[in-house]
């Protein structure tokens, strides 16, 4: 914990924290000692777990209310901060539910800002003081969608997908300032949001958020991506190595069809 701690602090952004799995990574690095910053759109989630973290763990807690689909607004909150940001966990996604033809124009672009420009544009701006500090971390949140065409999650599927190859490249470009990055590559996770869309059982494979947030921060620094969970290995192995690319397809759309 304390290696985690010297390695990837004082302080963590979590994008995305207010609940679910966003919360899970602000507990799992509160227990390693590291200070954080939430953000996410809903203030009065991220002020509740900012008190709980407070009073559980021995770490300060700081909270702000910004829109992630704006990067400007982002990008001046995180700006100002005082304080020195030894890891990013972007956690932050948009997922609205529906087949291409029926998913509106500024929702598609939506999923853009928030999947996929932030994240980018956040990853240059924190990277450029770890590199003159020589030491940090990023994780960036893909998915086992993003392994193949996923329908009516298309175009998430395909943020995810951009997600899990930018962490690849900018890994191995960054390993030699001192700077860990990893895309974990999640399957289902039991979180608010999923239960809201999924009408039916849990899929297979499906992950509390506790077990794929300690999972992800146990993988830092050991590779550029993280499948949690044996039966989504499993999964990704055949979906991406042995079944066509139809047939994975038309499995994803299995599992998706019954979403809402």
């Amino acid at each position: 914990m304390t290696d985690f701690k010297t390695k990837y602090g004082p302080w963590a952004i979590v994008a995305g924290a207010s609940e679910g799995l966003g919360a899970a990574f602000a507990e799992a690095l509160a227990k390693r000692g590291v200070n954080l910053i939430l953000i996410a759109r809903r203030l009065d989630k991220l002020e509740l777990l900012a008190a709980e973290l407070g009073n559980k763990y021995t770490i300060e807690v700081k909270y702000h209310a910004v829109d992630l689909a704006d990067f400007q607004q982002t990008k001046l909150l995180v700006s100002q901060l005082e304080c020195t940001i030894g890891l990013l966990v972007y956690n932050a996604a948009y997922a609205p539910i529906g087949y291409f033809k029926d998913i509106a124009e500024e929702d598609l672009s939506k999923i853009v800002d928030v999947n996929i420009k932030t994240p980018l544009l956040l990853s240059k701006l924190v990277s450029t003081n770890m590199i003159s500090r020589g030491k940090g971390g990023i994780v960036l949140m893909s998915s086992l969608a993003g392994t193949q065409g996923s329908p009516k999650i298309a175009t998430y599927a395909a943020s995810k997908a951009f997600n899990v190859i930018l962490a690849e490249g900018i890994w191995h470009e960054l390993l030699k300032h001192g700077i860990d990055v990893l895309a974990t590559c999640a399957g289902a996770i039991t979180t608010p949001g999923y239960k809201t869309a999924q009408n039916t059982k849990d899929a297979p494979g499906t992950l509390d958020a506790n077990t794929v947030a300690e999972a992800t921060l146990n993988a830092l620094g050991k590779g550029p991506k993280i499948v949690p969970g044996f039966t989504n290995k499993l999964a990704h192995f055949f979906m991406g190595r042995i079944f066509s690319r139809k047939f994975a397809i038309s499995i994803m759309h299995k599992n998706t069809k019954d979403l809402s």
